[in-house]
């Protein structure tokens, strides 16, 4: 497995061409089938990175944030509800909440502080058990660069699927 961040940030800009014509290669394949190779690709791989010795996605994205999911946080850091808010969070005119700084608050020394506690949003990701896989691999390739588990996924998947960069028309 390749866990070398500024391996696979270096990966990500000379992969560009190669990346969209993979995306290309994939829309014509069974979304279904495709489904079933990323999640069992995805559990070898994520079982074999330690994703809390990287943070990467934590000192980088935008992380949605839930009441369902702020509330036992503050909890946690024994703040009330409204304090966490206002230190924390950033709330659009439609209420969709955020955390208000990247890196995020809670990243301490390239790991999360508040791990037993983090956000849904920061559990699911980088996402590649849930359904839709073509249908999401623009956003997942916006992270190819980012996050270890989705490079060795992809490039697992290139191969598991036999893809050449030459497989899609215009690309020799």
């Amino acid at each position: 497995m390749i866990t070398s961040l500024s391996f696979i940030a270096a990966e990500a800009e000379n992969k560009l061409d190669e990346n969209f014509s993979f995306r290309q290669y994939l829309k014509v394949r069974s979304g279904v089938e495709i489904d079933i190779e990323v999640h069992a690709l995805n559990e070898v791989v994520a079982a074999a990175i330690d994703c809390t010795a990287c943070g990467a996605c934590c000192a980088s994205l935008m992380i949605n944030v839930t009441k369902e999911y702020m509330e036992p946080l503050s909890a946690h850091l024994q703040m009330t509800t409204a304090d966490f808010k206002e230190t924390f969070i950033e709330e659009s005119e439609q209420g969709q909440m955020l955390m208000n700084t990247v890196p995020c608050a809670f990243l301490k020394q390239s790991k999360c502080s508040v791990y037993a506690h983090r956000f849904e949003e920061c559990r699911a990701f980088p996402h590649l058990d849930k359904p839709n896989f073509v249908g999401r691999i623009f956003g997942t390739l916006m992270h190819y660069g980012r996050c270890p588990i989705i490079y060795n996924v992809v490039e697992a998947l290139k191969t598991s699927t036999g893809f050449k960069n030459n497989d899609v028309p215009g690309n020799s």
